[in-house]
């Protein structure tokens, strides 16, 4: 069973501001957990230390039950990591670039090719005589994916796993680690929202180095109260018509002649005034949140820097 902690880490780089301080994170198991945060808060940081990459100023990383540094073979031998943009040697093929991860891990030339067979159907690799010095970014990005998930590690660390990924690579992605995730640990580091909401079962919350929440995903969007609605009415309807609403809103925002959105103090009570005003400005075709809850919650948690 697949394992990775922090207790009590701090990371410092010279005299500034620590890139992070007293992180205490641990998971087992399987599932997906969304690393979630601005660029720079200390996503990137956090997996280096995992990895031993990078020694902790203070606290201690364990990985697998070990010490990444002090017993790196151990702590890594079941791990798979993607970290910042790693490049393949471009003068490589496709496949040797694989091959060569592959025989890093031991993988024997059966199983090598099984393994590549198997990354190939999760990501729908470039082809495997190509050389990688040819490869858009987004093709070198599937290649680095699967050379992390060659041998079927139980644990994998992914940053920015989707970064130069068109559309359609990142939906490719998306449901490779949904399939993935059901026996295996993920740590996936983002600051793309959707990403966390499609993927990920908990969310952890960063900024400037230090944790801000934690909580499974749907418990995060339940912390926290959409403050705007999108309102659509059956047919045109006049700005004056926004008066109804002065004593209940902040403001109307007239986005045409049918729809409003409409900011208020998010409770339920104050919802449903603002419903039955508009349903008596006239018939009333869509009334919802204006964004996603979790988009909400994660720029009020990173903004206000506290949790819910």
């Amino acid at each position: 069973m697949g394992s990775f902690e922090a207790v009590g880490v701090t990371k410092r780089f010279g005299t500034g501001p620590p890139a992070l301080q007293d992180l205490t994170i641990r998971y087992e198991g399987s599932g997906a957990i969304g690393y979630l945060g601005p660029n720079g808060a200390g996503k990137t940081t956090t997996l280096k230390l995992l990895v031993g990459l990078l020694r902790p100023t203070r606290g201690r990383v364990s990985l697998n039950g070990a010490d990444p540094v002090t017993d790196r073979k151990r702590a890594l031998w079941d791990v798979g990591a993607l970290i910042e943009t790693p490049e393949p040697y471009p003068t490589l093929t496709v496949f040797e670039a694989l091959e060569t991860v592959g025989r890093a891990r031991g993988l024997g030339t059966n199983d090598l090719d099984d393994e590549v067979d198997r990354c190939d159907d999760l990501f729908e690799l470039p082809p495997f005589g190509q050389r990688v010095g040819t490869l858009s970014k987004g093709q070198r990005q599937r290649v680095a994916l699967a050379s992390a998930l060659l041998g079927d590690p139980s644990v994998l660390l992914l940053d920015e796993p989707t970064s130069g990924l068109d559309p359609a690579e990142r939906v490719r992605v998306r449901d490779a680690l949904l399939r993935l995730k059901k026996d295996h640990l993920i740590f996936v580091s983002s600051h793309l929202m959707l990403e966390v909401t499609e993927v990920c079962d908990r969310l952890v919350v960063v900024n400037r180095g230090r944790v801000l929440l934690e909580d499974r995903v749907e418990n995060v969007a339940a912390h926290f109260r959409s403050r705007r609605v999108d309102v659509e009415f059956g047919g045109p309807v006049t700005p004056e018509s926004r008066v109804r609403l002065a004593a209940l809103s902040a403001s109307v925002e007239v986005v045409n002649d049918r729809r409003w959105r409409v900011s208020f103090d998010g409770s339920d009570a104050r919802r449903a005034d603002i419903l039955a005003a508009c349903q008596a400005v006239g018939p009333v075709l869509h009334f919802a949140s204006a964004s996603l809850q979790l988009e909400d919650a994660y720029l009020e948690v990173v903004e206000g820097g506290t949790g819910a």
